[in-house]
């Protein structure tokens, strides 16, 4: 087992999602980056859907209780085992009694801790995702104990190895499809939706990330429709709010594109202030 010495800034146990129940208003859910916690799981010999802790901004301090093998992925928050400075994606052995401390992001947004057979928390509709109204906790906290397995240090003998790849969090452009009312807006309009270069605002989580400035158009709100993650809303009044993974199954805003999964990923790693442009893929 894992005791939460410190929870950091709204850490929680996430995983592939919540799947089949969207109507019944349920979110999916899950990693807000999913190639990082994928990352993470393969380089541990890991189900992709083995639970993960997903942290934000400011990472946890965690005392280790059981023997195991970690593997920190996503943004760099300074992680250290026993004060010795670790490296992300890297397998890493864990002792009874070491404790795995982060700092404040350095690069990046989302922090991920994957443990060897994934976090054994309770399992509510399919899914370990915590999520406020569905599981009992949306966040962990201090003095908490996270159910793990043990594994000695002769599981990992040879390195694991992934295709997959650290995205480069320097990345701005967001790969889109045009989404359902994107053709209701203006040619002059389309342009200068996929020309602007935007900015993260201050309001952003894992429901949704709100973009500045607003863009000026005279687009009607529709409706209800169904939404994704990814989904962009325009508004009347000009926000541009890109729809993440605890997003709402439906909504009443045009919904002008829909951003690839790898966009929504790279997007999830981007904090106030960072730009960001749109690239349109056919």
């Amino acid at each position: 087992m894992i005791e939460v010495l410190k929870s950091g800034m709204h850490s929680s146990i996430q995983d592939a999602g919540r799947f089949g129940y969207r109507e019944l208003g349920v979110p999916i859910s899950g990693v807000m980056d999913k190639n990082a916690s994928d990352l993470g799981n393969a380089l541990l010999d890991n189900s992709i859907k083995a639970a993960v802790l997903e942290m934000i901004m400011i990472g946890a301090k965690l005392k280790f209780h059981a023997a195991t093998f970690i593997v920190i992925s996503g943004a760099n928050m300074s992680p250290k085992l026993n004060d010795i400075p670790q490296v992300n994606n890297k397998a890493i052995a864990v002792n009874t009694g070491d404790i795995l401390s982060f700092g404040a992001v350095t690069n990046g947004l989302h922090c991920y801790l994957a443990v060897k057979g994934g976090f054994k928390t309770e399992i509510v509709l399919g899914s370990k995702s915590y999520y406020y109204g569905i599981t009992k906790y949306h966040v962990i906290k201090a003095n908490e104990i996270l159910s793990i397995d043990s594994f000695s240090s002769s599981i990992l003998k040879n390195p694991q190895y992934s295709k997959l790849k650290s995205y480069d969090f320097s990345i701005s452009v967001l790969n889109v499809f045009k989404g359902p009312e994107f053709d209701l807006l203006s040619y002059t309009e389309q342009k200068k939706l996929l020309n602007s270069k935007l900015k993260v605002s201050k309001l952003y989580n894992r429901m949704a990330y709100q973009l500045c400035p607003n863009f000026e158009n005279d687009l009607n709100s529709i409706l209800t429709g169904p939404v994704l993650p990814g989904t962009v809303q325009l508004t009347p009044s000009g926000k541009l709010i890109v729809l993440m993974r605890d997003c709402q199954t439906t909504g009443g805003y045009p919904r002008v594109l829909q951003l690839s999964e790898a966009s929504i990923n790279l997007l999830a790693q981007k904090k106030e202030r960072d730009s960001i442009s749109f690239r349109l893929k056919e």
